[in-house]
């Protein structure tokens, strides 16, 4: 598996990508200049890759094209590997584009990911001063699962060793990635569990973690039932995730929402579209919650994308269903209110989906600033011949090397407003609480709930680094949003061919 760059992945978490249609007629491979030269010393197998890359893609859909278009021009594409060249072709701002190969695109695909424990580890140290390593969640079905950890268990141990002492030496990579291996942890009463895993070979990993209604019985002072939804990422192959979770809430009369976003990189136009269908108020059916804004080559593709509404038989028409009178879709929730949890974690879709609906509702943001990514980015694939896509779109990838995500467009809301570069600051400012399971207790859910109650937050909790067990302190990048470089995505389908 090779992505744009390495990095230290140490659970793993699939990306949902989708493919778009090709160019148009002319955009064939070109020659290949080693293609018949028998005495060729050194063959470069990649330089049609790269070529077309550089005058198909990068000179055509790069939404800085004109920034690097005659710096790229003067590259010797022989001179360099396909992943450096696409680093070196981006422009100096651009932190977001990147590329892999067909083995990991073709796996994203699937949700399905291998050789995972199936747990996502963080360090609470900025807020709490805690350099333990905690859970953060952990899929269903996983190994860690079957074992019965949860959120806020403490990784103490690996194969008898500290993993401070092992983060200090710079061996906790090695010795979490054994298989099988045997850990420690303690759980949120502190009482030690050791046991020995082994790596997940196929984990299938869906989108939504959690989906609950609070009510009076859960937390005292509602006077209604409220929503809870933990996202992880907009697949499109999970799009029933949404639909399943939306169905409960509207049986409830669910009309306030948390929606958790705090650990979703983004992902599919698709699923973030159907999520604010389902979420926006009543009124703001045919609204615009997005505009994509592309370059002046591509201008002709901006496009506005409004809330939809939907008929009896499925499709989104524009009139009211002709069976219940409704003008949304099925099952939509018309919610009043919303609370999003954030964090650094939260990212591209799933700032835009906060962005969009915030003009429309009353939208308050709890936890950490967001990670700032206010662009998308189309799939382009190679080989990228309009034979070639019709493959791709068909689900075929037989011929397909590599798969190139630059920037294409950047997203504005219905009022013409941007994401910040540097994330959205919240509402409320809260650290990731690793303390608790998700519920009640938790403090950014607490957060939310108890503004909905009193109309105030709650004050921030007690630093826990004073439990820390460690004498001295080490930090290690642990998290999907500080090691993966291909972190935030928002994809989208074109209707047409370009």
């Amino acid at each position: 598996m090779n992505m744009k760059r390495l990095y230290k992945a140490f659970i793993p978490v699939a990306v949902t990508v989708m493919a778009v249609a090709a160019l148009a007629p002319g955009c064939g491979d070109p020659a290949d200049p080693n293609e018949g030269k028998q005495d060729t010393i050194v063959v470069d197998p990649d330089y049609s890759a790269k070529k077309f890359l550089r005058d198909e893609y990068m000179d055509v859909y790069y939404y800085w094209y004109k920034e690097v278009k005659a710096v790229n021009s003067k590259i010797n594409l022989k001179n360099y590997g396909i992943y450096d060249l696409f680093d070196m072709m981006l422009y100096s701002k651009d932190r977001w584009s990147w590329m892999c190969d067909k083995e990991y695109y073709v796996g994203s695909e699937t949700g399905v990911v291998s050789g995972t424990y199936g747990a996502s580890l963080g360090q609470p140290f900025e807020y709490h001063g805690d350099y333990d390593i905690r859970v953060r969640y952990v899929y269903p079905g996983s190994p860690f699962a079957e074992q019965g950890v949860t959120r806020g268990w403490t990784l103490t141990h690996i194969n008898g060793e500290k993993t401070m002492n092992l983060i200090r030496t710079g061996d906790f990579s090695t010795y979490y990635s054994k298989s099988p291996q045997t850990f420690t942890f303690e759980d949120l009463d502190g009482t030690p569990h050791t046991f020995t895993a082994t790596a997940s070979e196929s984990l299938s990993t869906h989108s939504s973690l959690i989906a609950k209604v609070f009510t009076a019985s859960d937390f005292p002072g509602l006077t209604e039932p409220v929503g809870y939804f933990l996202y992880l990422s907009f697949k499109a192959n999970f799009l029933e995730d949404i639909a399943q979770a939306m169905e409960s809430f509207r049986a409830a009369g669910v009309k306030t929402v948390i929606l958790d976003l705090r650990y979703n990189g983004g992902g599919d136009s698709r699923a973030s579209q159907l999520l604010v269908d389902y979420l926006a108020p009543e009124s703001q059916t045919g609204k615009v919650y997005v505009n994509r804004i592309h370059n002046d080559l591509l201008s002709s593709m901006d496009e506005q994308t409004v809330v939809r509404p939907k008929d009896n038989k499925g499709d989104f028409v524009g009139v009211p269903d002709p069976v219940t009178g409704e003008n949304r879709i099925v099952n939509s929730i018309g919610a009043e209110r919303i609370y999003v949890i954030t964090g650094e974690g939260s990212a591209s879709a799933s700032e835009m989906v906060t962005n969009g609906l915030r003009p429309m509702m009353d939208v308050k943001m709890v936890g950490d600033t967001t990670y700032g990514k206010p662009n998308g980015m189309y799939v382009l694939m190679y080989p990228g011949s309009n034979d070639d896509y019709k493959k791709y779109n068909a689900g075929d990838f037989t011929k397909l090397k590599w798969v190139f995500l630059p920037i294409c467009f950047y997203n504005k809301n219905g009022q013409g407003q941007s994401i910040p570069d540097d994330g959205f600051i919240p509402d409320n400012y809260r650290p990731d609480d690793l303390y608790h399971d998700f519920g009640v207790e938790e403090d950014n859910i607490k957060a939310c709930l108890t503004h909905i109650v009193t109309g105030a937050f709650p004050s921030l909790p007690f630093p826990h680094g004073y439990t820390t067990r460690s004498s001295s302190h080490g930090r290690i990048d642990l998290t999907e949003e500080s090691t993966n470089p291909a972190y935030g995505l928002y994809t989208v389908m074109p209707k047409n061919r370009f």
